[in-house]
């Protein structure tokens, strides 16, 4: 049996954490206020922690996977990311809602997926894959 997946929130996806947490009881979810990261720690610091837990990264950040570190970041450290919401701006709650309407879906695509790297994008019309840039060497 596959172990189930732990999800870190980055500072984008805080408040869709928080009510992962307080409304729906999640223990799998974990956002930067933990020791490790705190607030305001910067992606490059934090992303070979959660890389190297194997968490899967819950993001609003449309930059996260294309900036040259952080591309770079990815394959590194085999990160696995969902970015969550779509082109459209959405409260918390809608997120949170968008999330536990496909977690089934994305439950089943983590296993087939495997390890890292790889990204996500959720929205109300479902998930599909966001094509990672290999870094230039």
């Amino acid at each position: 049996m596959t172990e189930p997946s732990r999800y870190f929130a980055d500072e984008n996806a805080i408040g869709l954490a928080k009510i992962l947490i307080r409304d729906h009881h999640r223990l799998d979810v974990i956002y930067s206020a933990i020791e490790e990261i705190p607030r305001g720690t910067p992606d490059l610091t934090w992303m070979p922690i959660v890389g190297e837990r194997g968490w899967i990264i819950l993001t609003r950040d449309r930059r996260i996977r294309t900036r040259p570190a952080e591309q770079l970041a990815y394959w590194e450290h085999g990160l696995r990311s969902v970015w969550i919401g779509g082109k459209q701006d959405h409260t918390s709650m809608e997120l949170a809602e968008i999330f536990l309407q496909h977690e089934e879906r994305l439950r089943r695509l983590t296993i087939k997926l495997g390890g890292g790297p790889w990204a996500l994008t959720m929205s109300r019309s479902g998930i599909r894959p966001l094509r990672l840039r290999q870094p230039k060497s």
